[in-house]
């Protein structure tokens, strides 16, 4: 209330130029206006699916490898140069290799996605499984239990929290790297009407867009937040 309060002020009273920073009375009715004439529904659906069609492959992708690469050196050794050369390379960076390649349809878009995705999910998995009590695992020899019940029942719940560490880094990604590949070639998504509105100098709409996709953040965040809640329920509360 505070952040609404000093920028509903600060363009009133001059502090800093309306024409570049209209009141936020006047950025709630441009994006109402958009939300009636169908146009943020169209661009936010449009920036959604791509989104999320991008995590959940990188997901899905990336926390098995993760899980193999944390749990066997001789993957570990084999890949472990390779992973270092890409993920010091900003998924950005690519996007211009991802157009040439790809074009400047739905794939090329996903796929910056999926790369960037990726590594927050793949090392936070990694480090998961690396970074397991060595006590739990000690205790869990002792009770003669084969390897792959030892993965299944100290490694991956062992493993969860950290994992989603990287899944939650992930979700934020998605939306960061679409926004700004949509701002190259695209017809509709969040970062189109942002660029688009940026060009038309139409400021309060481009706020809008900026809103939308701050409000579509946290929303995702708290919806992974609840899922690692479900999923590591077993954890003993710290006071507790």
């Amino acid at each position: 209330m505070a952040l609404v309060l000093l920028w509903e002020a600060a363009p009133r009273f001059g502090l800093v130029d309306r024409t570049f920073l209209p009141p936020f009375s006047e950025v709630a009715r441009a994006w109402w206006q958009l939300a009636v004439d169908g146009q943020l529904a169209d661009n936010a659906s449009a920036s959604l699916t791509r989104s999320l069609s991008g995590f959940a492959i990188a997901v899905a992708f990336a926390v098995p490898l993760g899980l193999l690469i944390g749990w066997y050196r001789p993957v570990a050794d084999l890949l472990g140069p390779l992973l270092e050369v890409f993920r010091n390379t900003a998924a950005l960076a690519l996007l211009p290799v991802f157009v040439l390649l790809l074009g400047i349809g739905e794939t090329s878009k996903i796929s910056i996605v999926v790369y960037a995705c990726t590594w927050p999910v793949l090392l936070s998995t990694i480090s998961a499984v690396r970074s397991v009590d060595p006590t739990l695992l000690r205790l869990a020899r002792s009770l003669d239990l084969s390897p792959v019940r030892l993965f299944q029942k100290v490694i991956l719940p062992a493993s969860v929290p950290a994992v989603f560490t990287g899944i939650r880094l992930a979700g934020a990604v998605s939306i960061l790297v679409l926004v700004a590949a949509e701002m190259i070639g695209a017809k509709a998504g969040l970062g189109h009407l942002i660029n688009s509105s940026q060009y038309n100098f139409a400021i309060p709409q481009m706020y809008a867009g900026i809103i939308t996709i701050s409000a579509i953040g946290v929303a995702f965040n708290q919806l992974l937040v609840a899922l690692e809640r479900r999923l590591s329920s077993w954890r003993v509360p710290a006071n507790g």
